[in-house]
């Protein structure tokens, strides 16, 4: 089973770089972005008996710092050939 876990600042937590890209993109002319927020993705390929509390406790003691990050996990369907 293909797993996404997306992984983001809390709301609230400082994100200097979703600043500094927000700078850059003003800086090239782009107007109308008004926040960016960097994060980042994690793809997993798993177990298909691979059960949600695992993958929760997965997220929660090593792919998020759950003290400034949240995260969402996505299961994707498999590609057919």
């Amino acid at each position: 089973m293909k797993v996404r876990i997306l992984v983001r600042l809390k709301p609230g937590v400082l994100d200097p770089q979703g600043r500094a890209v927000h700078h850059a993109l003003e800086g090239l002319g782009f107007e109308g972005v008004d926040d960016v927020r960097i994060g980042r993705m994690i793809e997993m390929d798993v177990a298909d008996d691979t059960t949600d509390e695992v993958i929760k406790t997965m997220c929660e003691k090593l792919l998020a710092n759950m003290v400034i990050e949240d995260y969402a996990i996505e299961k994707l369907e498999r590609e057919t050939a």
